[in-house]
Formats: structure tokens, C-alpha cells, sequence
């Protein structure tokens, strides 16, 4: 005798399948929230835009392109890395980012003398902006490295575990990294010809703002 299937066993089953659908990744409910993260985040005035308004303003956009390359390689290495550290040992990293906040204020406190030091001078004697500085600025830089390990465990990590959903969410937070850096750069190029006639005053005025960056993020 064929032994037949209760529909409410199959409409259990067929629950289960889709719930674990749809748990297997972020929520598109969840977007907004994390696209409003990523803007509060990413545009507000950082080390990083701070140092991309300097490049353009002192070099102009060819130069400060280049520096903006190193930007994308290092935020790129860093949110794929806290990516494959999250799929791998969960939040665990998070509480041993706190060195790089020293790392990365000391880098800055770095940078913002040099640029004070040549504050007046020709913008070809500029060495401060490079690729390899846009690099070590992105993999220092704490805030953004907590960030991206909050967006993952926040948006991420309740609804997956999945090393595809949270290289997703990674794509997504270059709008917030380097995306930003981009719009600091632009905006800096178009104040090209201002630094030019004042280039002592913006370069110790930029300058500051770096130092003040650094001391409010060790205060933070």
C-alpha cells in the first residue's frame, strides 16, 4: 500500500525550504540602513578625504589620482581581508584593531608635518602624496577597518555565512571608502587654482585638520 503525504507535512516542508531562502542572505529591507551607514560613515571629513582635498588642491587631479589608487588597493585589501576574517573566526578580530588606531594616528600626525614642513614650497617637491601612501593610510585606518567588521557582523552574519554575501556587502562599502576619496579629490581639484594663490596658507590649514583628525580619533 502506497503510503501517501499529509498536506500539512508538505506545507511544512515547503515553509522550511523558503524561510531558509530567504535567511541565507542580508534582507533587501536591511539595505537603507546600511546605505545610510555607509554615506554617514564614508563622507564625513576623515583622514583619507582630508589627505585627497589636499593632493588635488596642492598637485592637481593627475597626481592625486595616482595617490587615490593606492586608496582603492588598500581599502580594497583591507575590506576583502576583514571579509575572509569574519567568514573564518567571526567578530574575534575586532578587539585587536585598537593597535592600528595608534598606527594609523601616528601615520597621520606623520603626513600632517610633512605637508605643514613644506607648506609655500613647489607642488612638484610634494612626496607626500603617493600610491603607497593612499595604501598605508586605507590599511591603518582603524575607523573604516571597525566599520567594515560592524557592516558585516550587523547586515551580514545574522541572515549568512556565506563568503559570497559578505564580499557583496564588501562591493558595497567602496562607496564608502574609496568612493568618497573620489569626491574629496574632485572637490579639491576644483580649488586647483585657489591653493595656488594661497599654497602656504591651505597647506598649514590642511595640515591641522590631519593633526586634528588623529587627535580625535585616539580620543574617540
Amino acid at each position: 500500500m502506497r503510503k501517501t503525504t499529509r498536506p500539512d507535512t508538505v506545507g511544512s516542508k515547503f515553509l522550511q525550504i523558503q524561510t531558509e531562502k530567504i535567511i541565507s542572505a542580508m534582507p533587501l529591507s536591511l539595505l537603507p540602513s546600511l546605505m545610510m551607514a555607509i554615506l554617514l560613515v564614508g563622507y564625513t571629513p576623515g583622514p583619507a578625504n582630508l589627505f585627497s582635498l589636499h593632493c588635488a588642491m596642492r598637485n592637481g587631479v593627475r597626481k592625486a589620482f595616482a595617490m587615490w589608487l593606492g586608496l582603492l588597493a588598500g581599502f580594497t585589501i583591507a575590506a576583502v581581508t576583514a571579509a575572509l576574517i569574519t567568514h573564518w573566526i567571526g567578530t574575534m578580530m575586532g578587539r585587536y584593531v585598537v593597535i592600528l588606531k595608534y598606527i594609523g594616528c601616528a601615520y597621520i600626525f606623520y603626513l600632517a608635518w610633512q605637508i605643514f614642513r613644506s607648506s609655500g614650497t613647489a607642488a612638484g617637491t610634494d612626496k607626500t602624496c603617493t600610491f603607497l601612501s593612499g595604501i598605508i593610510v586605507q590599511l591603518t585606518n582603524a575607523k573604516i577597518i571597525l566599520f567594515d567588521l560592524m557592516a558585516y557582523t550587523t547586515f551580514v552574519l545574522p541572515y549568512s555565512t556565506r563568503l559570497t554575501d559578505l564580499l557583496v556587502v564588501a562591493v558595497l562599502l567602496e562607496i564608502a571608502g574609496p568612493g568618497a576619496n573620489l569626491v574629496y579629490l574632485l572637490a579639491g581639484s576644483k580649488l586647483h587654482s585657489l591653493f595656488t594663490a594661497h599654497p602656504r596658507f591651505l597647506d598649514r590649514t590642511m595640515a591641522l585638520l590631519l593633526a586634528a583628525c588623529a587627535v580625535y580619533i585616539l580620543l574617540a
